[in-house]
């Protein structure tokens, strides 16, 4: 993600956001699970570039994968 993507308390309540601007990796993967492309994205979000949002696929990618245990509550 070569540092594009940060997570910053005092920045978009700490949510992941491309770094230098406001825009969260949510806003992004939004856009594009809604089907826009990437173009469109660049087009709505001037400040962003190809990278940027490659990066916020990536990031979601990595997060895929993570596994998650779940503890059994008796």
């Amino acid at each position: 993600m070569n540092g594009r993507i940060s997570i910053d308390p005092e920045v978009n309540g700490g949510k992941p956001t491309v770094t230098g601007t406001r825009v969260s990796v949510q806003t992004v993967l939004g856009h594009l699970s809604a089907g826009d492309r990437v173009e469109d994205v660049l087009d709505a979000y001037p400040r962003l570039t190809r990278e940027d949002v490659l990066a916020c696929l990536e990031y979601a990618a990595r997060l895929a994968g993570h596994s998650v245990t779940f503890e059994k509550i008796a």
